[in-house]
C-alpha cells in the first residue's frame, strides 16, 4: 500500500519515487510508492521536503519521469516513475 506524500485529499495521483545519494540517506529509503495531490514534480518535491525533511534545494537537483529528464513544472500522472537525482561527487 502506498504512503501519502502529503495529507490525503479526494484527488490523488499514485507515483513511484526513487532516491539517490543524500536524498536516500535523509529519507532512509531508496524507493517508495506514494499518493499525492501534487500536479507537478516541483510540488511533489516540496511535499516530500516538508514531510521528510529533505534538505537538497531543487536548483541543485535533476528530475526524471519515466526515464526521461524533465523540467520542474512537468505534470505528474498516475503510475509515473519519478527519480530525484542530486549532484554526485567522486574521484
Amino acid at each position: 500500500m502506498p504512503t501519502h506524500c502529503n495529507n490525503p485529499s479526494t484527488t490523488t495521483t499514485r507515483v513511484s519515487i526513487r532516491y539517490f545519494a543524500i536524498l536516500r540517506d535523509q529519507r532512509g529509503l531508496s524507493a517508495e510508492d506514494c499518493e499525492t495531490s501534487a500536479t507537478t514534480v516541483a510540488q511533489l518535491y516540496s511535499e516530500l521536503q516538508t514531510k521528510h525533511g529533505l534538505t537538497a534545494n531543487i536548483e541543485h537537483l535533476r528530475v526524471s519521469i519515466n526515464a526521461e529528464f524533465v523540467d520542474w513544472q512537468h505534470p505528474i500522472h498516475n503510475n509515473d516513475s519519478i527519480v530525484f537525482i542530486p549532484p554526485v561527487a567522486g574521484g
